[in-house]
C-alpha cells in the first residue's frame, strides 16, 4: 500500500469539527504538552484539564462536549497516556 502523498494531506492547523478531528487535536496537545512540559509532576486528571481547557476553541468540544470528554478519556487508556 503506498504511503499518503504529503502534498494532499490536510495542512497543519486544519480543524476538522468531527469526532476524528479532534481525537488527532487532543493527541497533539497531549504529546505537546508532554514535550514543552517535561517532568512537569502533574497527574493524569491535572494534566487532563489543562490539554482540554487548550483545545476550549476546538468546534467539536464546544458542540459536543460530553462526547468530546469520553473520546479524550477513550484515548489516554488507548494510547496509554
Amino acid at each position: 500500500m503506498p504511503l499518503p502523498d504529503p502534498d494532499r494531506l490536510p495542512s497543519a492547523g486544519q480543524v476538522f469539527n468531527n469526532p476524528d478531528g479532534f481525537a488527532m487535536a487532543f493527541s497533539d496537545a497531549w504529546e505537546s504538552f508532554e514535550r514543552q512540559q517535561p517532568g512537569h509532576g502533574l497527574d493524569c486528571e491535572a494534566k487532563f484539564a489543562l490539554v482540554m481547557q487548550s483545545l476550549a476553541e476546538h468546534p467539536f468540544l464546544q458542540e459536543e462536549p460530553q462526547q468530546a470528554e469520553q473520546l479524550a478519556r477513550f484515548r489516554i487508556r488507548l494510547l496509554n497516556y
